[in-house]
């Protein structure tokens, strides 16, 4: 079975496109890698109707009601702060596993990066005092639910190599 899923993984990896934001995105948001508890992953059965009711109450503003982001996305903005990304196949969202999403959704773009020590200015702010857990994992599952079935596929890829590395 480890290997067949380490292929999987081979067969699913690519490279992030993005420039420094992708850089950025993936480098500093990784779970610290001396955490004790495994990373935290989508529940089973997540009610996905409620997460497209709270995606367009918290996320449809900045994201757009078809998940299609803010345009310019991948330019900062005079502030340095980027616009927000599509959640749709266009965007990056799906280029990261669940404990990134997680994370990031739940401590904002800010606080997930200071949990890495570092200090970058984002416009995600944090759901974790507004949204319990399970809505927000409801909200990813809406998100995921929009993308086809290879997208949810190498999303799901990189998930699994979260869990692996245990971050």
């Amino acid at each position: 079975m480890a290997g067949k899923s380490g292929n999987r993984l081979k067969r699913f990896l690519i490279p992030v496109s993005g420039g420094l934001a992708g850089l950025v995105v993936l480098g500093a948001l990784q779970i610290s890698e001396h955490a004790s508890a495994a990373p935290p992953k989508q529940p089973e059965g997540t009610d996905i109707a409620a997460g497209q009711r709270l995606y367009a109450e918290y996320c449809a503003s900045c994201h757009g009601a078809n998940l299609e982001g803010q345009e310019n996305w991948q330019i900062a903005n005079e502030d340095g702060i980027f616009p927000a990304p599509p959640h749709d196949r266009s965007g990056h969202t799906w280029h990261h596993g669940d404990a990134l999403l997680f994370t990031y959704t739940k401590l904002g773009g800010k606080g997930a990066m200071a949990a890495q020590g570092l200090d970058f200015e984002s416009g995600m702010p944090e759901f974790g005092e507004t949204l319990s857990d399970q809505q927000i994992w409801e909200i990813l599952a809406y998100i995921k639910s929009t993308w086809d079935d290879r997208v949810r596929e190498m999303q799901a890829v990189r998930t699994e190599a979260e869990q692996l590395r245990g971050n």
